[in-house]
């Protein structure tokens, strides 16, 4: 098939992919949520209910499995929930970037032979692929910062309670004034409390919400002091100890990695030249003296 006949293919398949993307474009999700709770503050004052998904939601919901639904959901949580990508709108726009993977690799002649169509479906399955890696690659470095993070908001904590706070306003106060993935974290916490969640259930959520051992190990502590009756500075001041030895030590095994981490580098990239502008000369006076005999 000619190429004007795949561009006006094109003209006609990309707008209304684009317009397919702009009918979910709308982060419903966090609609619903603040409806639910301005419904759950003044219930006889609200009468609208929440907008269900498009029919293009729809359809993409039943041609995807279920379990692969809620492995993204999982990994958009680990992301913390981007209000730029909701899971309705990542799950349109995963096809949408397939079929525009492929519509590029058949204008790019790649379907007039067999490797051209492997091509062609090895481009498709890559473009459906890549919102994983970009949500992934996201959570992963929101839960290194929040690994980073950690020591400095226990210390925190640990100050606000020793002076007198108790530990829901010490969590509101760095909450409020932190900045980062896990002052949000926070926030969201006191926010399921608040809510009518249990403080049990919440501190639980913000648990199975990161992928970070020290968080998970701090939540534990607390849910077993809360459900002890222990002191929260009793359990605070270990914990802020134990997280700053473990940053020191983070931080000590990256400078130990450092050396090894330069050898390939060195090896690639400065040996090679190096050899070449002090051994390259000798050699190729070497080449004309024999050369020469």
């Amino acid at each position: 098939m000619p190429a004007p006949v795949w561009l006006m293919i094109a003209a006609v398949v990309l707008p209304a992919s684009y317009f397919a993307w702009s009918l979910i474009s709308v982060d419903r999700a966090s609609g619903r949520l603040i409806r639910t709770r301005l419904q759950a503050a003044a219930p006889r004052q609200s009468t609208d209910t929440p907008a269900g998904p498009t029919l293009v939601t729809r359809i993409v919901r039943r041609l995807t499995p279920n379990s692969y639904i809620l492995r993204l959901d999982q990994t958009l949580a680990k992301a913390g929930r981007p209000a730029s990508m909701p899971l309705e709108r990542l799950l349109t726009l995963k096809p949408l970037a397939a079929l525009g993977g492929g519509l590029l690799a058949l204008l790019l002649g790649g379907g007039r032979s067999a490797p051209g169509m492997f091509l062609t479906l090895a481009l498709a399955a890559g473009c459906y692929f890549l919102p994983d890696l970009l949500v992934y690659n996201n959570g992963t470095k929101r839960q290194a910062r929040i690994e980073n993070d950690l020591p400095n908001v226990l210390d925190q904590l640990l100050i606000s309670v020793e002076a007198g706070l108790g530990f829901e306003a010490a969590v509101a106060r760095v909450g409020a004034s932190g900045s980062g993935p896990l002052a949000d974290e926070l926030v969201r916490t006191l926010q399921d409390i608040q809510a009518g969640r249990s403080r049990r259930e919440a501190y639980r959520a913000l648990a199975e919400r990161s992928t970070v051992p020290d968080l998970r190990s701090f939540v534990g502590a607390v849910v077993q002091a809360d459900i002890q009756g222990l002191a929260i500075a009793r359990i605070l001041k270990p914990q802020a100890e134990q997280m700053r030895i473990k940053r020191k030590q983070r931080a000590e095994e990256k400078a130990m990695k450092l050396p090894v981490a330069v050898i390939f580098p060195l090896l690639l990239f400065i040996f090679p030249p190096l050899f070449i502008i002090i051994l390259g000369p000798a050699i190729l006076n070497a080449i004309a003296t024999f050369a020469g005999r």
